[in-house]
């Protein structure tokens, strides 16, 4: 096998490895061989749905592709957090999948622990899919992989509520009238809005739509709008807009709260909508508006369908029409369904939204939708939502105000 084709890894990524080598993955076959041949009959696929099982239609949708390329497709499912590890493993032991599906923010560790190929090496053709959500798969300048679909967050309310309340929908539209209908629901003596502010990963992915709707970059979190953003928050809590829970609050428990009927604004993802069919009282979805109008960018959520380096660079063209298939117009449509996922292209969108009327403030929201490691900051997106959400937690706590919490953060990234 040559060793030399691209797959050395970086220090950073070498640590993850040495640290996760013991981890335990949610398997529903086995991985790849070490000895793969460009005439191989057999291409492995990685994916992080193990949740689906062999007789479901996604596991259908792999044997077809595979069928369509002229191979057998042996598919192995892990969980989201176990799959990075593996494929870094794996790539160290020049081993990797021949498709990889990953979270899109892990895509920018992999390439740059030199684990994928580029489009320019594979030639997949990702020139119809958005360019906001290509973006999440794009570092120095290239392109590895191509979204399978993508979720976001937005605002859903209770139309019950808010009629109480005096509030037409309608005219909420920034972050002014946003909290003037706030006030009008406290009065009425119902309650605010929930969101979840946990010291994790969750709590940075809820705060990105307000940090980027006041116009901050994460490369300064210490920004007046930053500082703006967060003392939104804060002063929600301090007026009892938003209960005290939301500091530990994950993105499902946040979900309960706003499940319980009991209040008018939840922000959440596409992700619970099976979930607000269920909850037994009208709802409606609107996009998180931005500080001055207009809808903000909220993070885009989803996996990219990559193609990892292997030695035999002749198996590349296999994998694209695999790849390709994966995610195809109507396999897409098919899929994204599936998954409660957007589609990432507008000609998909249009089917979507032609189909179920209700997923229109989805797409609207996934067309605002940036990706956590856009603007080339790859791998240096963990280390700043780390600083962001522990400068959250402590503003919502009180031992710092908004302005010192954001100042701390930007003096640990740095």
């Amino acid at each position: 096998m040559n060793r030399s084709a691209g797959r050395r890894l970086t220090a950073a990524a070498l640590t993850v490895v040495a640290v996760t080598a013991g981890a335990t993955a949610c398997s529903s076959g086995e991985g790849g061989g070490s000895s793969k041949a460009a005439d191989s009959g057999t291409y492995t696929i990685w994916d992080p749905y193990p949740q689906f099982d062999k007789g479901s239609a996604w596991a259908k949708l792999l044997d077809d592709c595979g069928t369509k390329a002229g191979v057998q497709v042996k598919r192995t499912a892990f969980d989201t957090s176990d799959l990075t590890n593996k494929a870094l493993l794996a790539a160290q032991q020049d081993n990797s999948a021949d498709v990889l599906i990953v979270d899109n923010p892990v895509v920018s560790t992999l390439a740059e622990a030199g684990v994928l190929t580029s489009t320019e090496d594979n030639k997949l053709d990702t020139s119809a899919v958005d360019p906001n959500l290509l973006a999440a798969g794009q570092a120095g300048g290239k392109t590895y992989g191509t979204p399978i679909g993508a979720n976001t967050l937005a605002l859903y309310y209770n139309k019950a509520v808010l009629k109480k309340a005096g509030v037409d929908i309608a005219s909420v539209r920034d972050w002014k009238t946003l909290t003037a209908a706030l006030e009008k629901v406290d009065k009425a003596g119902e309650k605010g809005i929930t969101f979840s502010a946990i010291g994790t990963e969750e709590g940075s992915f809820q705060f990105l739509p307000w940090l980027w709707g006041s116009g901050a970059q994460l490369t300064e979190l210490d920004s007046t709008e930053a500082v703006s953003a967060l003392s939104l928050w804060n002063d929600w809590l301090k007026k009892g807009y938003a209960p005290n829970s939301v500091i530990s609050n994950t993105q499902t428990t946040s979900w309960q709260e706003f499940a319980s009927g009991d209040y008018a604004f939840a922000e959440n993802g596409t992700w619970q909508l099976a979930n607000a069919e269920k909850a037994g009282f009208d709802y409606g979805v609107i996009p998180v508006p931005g500080a001055k109008g207009g809808n903000a960018a909220a993070p885009t959520g989803g996996e990219f369908v990559t193609i990892p380096v292997q030695g035999e660079t002749g198996r590349y063209t296999t994998s694209q029409k695999l790849v390709s298939c994966l995610t195809s117009g109507q396999n897409l449509l098919d899929t994204d369904t599936t998954l409660s996922y957007v589609a990432p292209t507008g000609e998909v969108q249009d089917k979507q939204v032609a189909a179920d009327a209700k997923l229109k403030p989805w797409v609207e929201a996934v067309k605002a939708a940036k990706g956590r490691t856009s603007d080339d900051l790859g791998t240096k997106y963990p280390k700043i939502s780390e600083q962001m959400w522990k400068a959250v937690q402590s503003a919502l706590s009180g031992s710092k105000s908004p302005k010192d919490a954001l100042t701390a953060a930007q003096s640990a990234v740095k």
